[in-house]
Parts: structure tokens; sequence; C-alpha cells
């Protein structure tokens, strides 16, 4: 047993002391609540529809970004939910399917264009010392293995500069509650930057589903009819730091 000089404790502090004390511990936790370095990550998200009809198929464009963050870094996205307006589905008829596997092993390349559905871009914020830099990646996105009866994608990110980096992220496509119809579930596995530095961080990303080039496959198929104000699509996001963020938005009819 380790011996050692007994302090005197004080029992029953004064009411001014104590109220000196409280003040003090209430002051020094709204500083630190306060701190940039604390600071959750935001996001928000926009949709647009183009080259299409009611009833019919059409291009749907989904844009993401996200603010905020420690030392105003977003936090590292580790998974999100897109919820899709009731009646809008993706006609997935003579799309061939891809293999994540493929897709990590040789990129693009990897798979067949028959899987390709739907492109866009993204912008990553990459630590380097005391610095960051912005890392741009090409998206692309493929017809997966269904999972069950419930559809997939395998969303592919290619970046060059300033590092060579591949990741592919899969979502499955789930039916959901009023006024959505459907939602994807994306998984999205941590981006490694360079030795003993965080995990890349999305500031931006958008893709376009549907007919988004000329060897793409798939379309988005709109309800009949648009629902008052717009096509309703809801977004949650779980990031690397235990927080989360959500956004919602509307897509405006087509005439």
């Amino acid at each position: 047993m380790r011996h050692g000089r007994i302090l005197p404790v004080l029992v029953g502090p004064s009411p001014l002391r104590a109220g000196a004390a409280m003040l003090a511990t209430a002051s020094a936790l709204a500083a630190v609540l306060a701190s940039p370095a604390l600071a959750a990550t935001s996001a928000s998200v926009s949709a647009s529809l183009a080259r299409g009809r009611p009833g019919g198929g059409a291009t749907a464009t989904i844009a993401l970004r996200f603010s905020g963050g420690a030392e105003h870094v977003p936090a590292p996205l580790s998974a999100m939910v897109l919820r899709l307006t009731a009646g809008l589905h993706v006609d997935l008829s003579g799309v061939g399917v891809c293999q994540a596997s493929s897709l990590r092993r040789r990129g693009a390349a990897g798979c067949s264009a028959a899987s390709l559905i739907g492109r866009g871009q993204a912008v990553l914020e990459v630590h380097a010392g005391s610095q960051t830099v912005p890392e741009n990646s090409a998206i692309s996105v493929f017809r997966g293995p269904n999972r069950g009866a419930q559809p997939s994608f395998e969303i592919l990110g290619e970046g060059k500069t300033p590092l060579d980096e591949r990741a592919v992220s899969t979502a499955i496509l789930q039916s959901d509650s009023s006024p959505y119809g459907s939602k994807l579930i994306v998984s999205v596995p941590p981006i490694p930057t360079l030795a003993y530095e965080p995990n890349a961080s999305f500031l931006s990303l958008s893709l376009t589903i549907g007919n988004a080039g000329t060897r793409s496959r798939g379309v988005i198929v709109l309800p009949k009819r648009c629902p008052a104000g717009g096509f309703p699509l809801a977004a949650s996001f779980s990031f690397a730091d235990r927080t989360s963020a959500s956004a919602s938005t509307t897509a405006p009819c087509l005439s």
C-alpha cells in the first residue's frame, strides 16, 4: 500500500464559493461548446429532373454539400440514406451486373458499360500536415447484384490528384413510407490519405442517374402526377465522429 500525506477535505463550502465555482464551470462548458474545433458537420441536398415527362423516363441529378466540422473540415462520411419520392423508380431493364470486387481491382474498366447507369463528381478534402488540399474524384454508378429481392448499386470513386485513390460504396434500394416510396441506403468505406493523417472528407458530391451519357443505361421513371410543390427528397448522413446530419429538398415538376 502506498502511503502519503493526508490532505484536509473541506465539507460544506460557503454559498459564495459554490456559486463562483458553478459560474466558472458553466462558462468553461459554454466556451467548449462554442469552440469551432467541436463544430458539427452540416449538410444540404438539391435535386433536379431533366429530359423527361410525367409518367415517362427522365434524368435525375442529386447534389450534396458538406460544411462545418472540427477546424472547419467536415467529418469523414460513413453512411447516408437517400429517400426518394413515391412512384419514382429506376428501370433496370437490359442493365448488366457489376461486381464490386472488379471495380476495386480495375476501376471503371473492370465492369461492362452495359452495367453503367450514372456518373458524377466529388470534391474531397485531404489533410497534408497543417494544411488541407482538395481531391477531385470521378464518380461512376453501376448496377450491382441483387441482395435478395432488393436491387443494389456499386458507386465507384476514382481520384488522381493529389492522391491516386479508389473507393467503392455499396447502395441497397429498399421500400420506404409516405411521402417517400423508396430509400437508398449507402455504406461509405473509410478513404485513407497520408500516413498518420485523418481519412478524406467529402465537401461535395453530385450524381446524375439515367441516361447520364451515351454509354449509360437505365432510366429514372417518373410518377404520372407530380405532387404539389414538386417531388420530395430527403437525406440523412452519419459521420466517422459519430455525429449526424439531415437535409431535404423538392425537385421541380417537369412540364
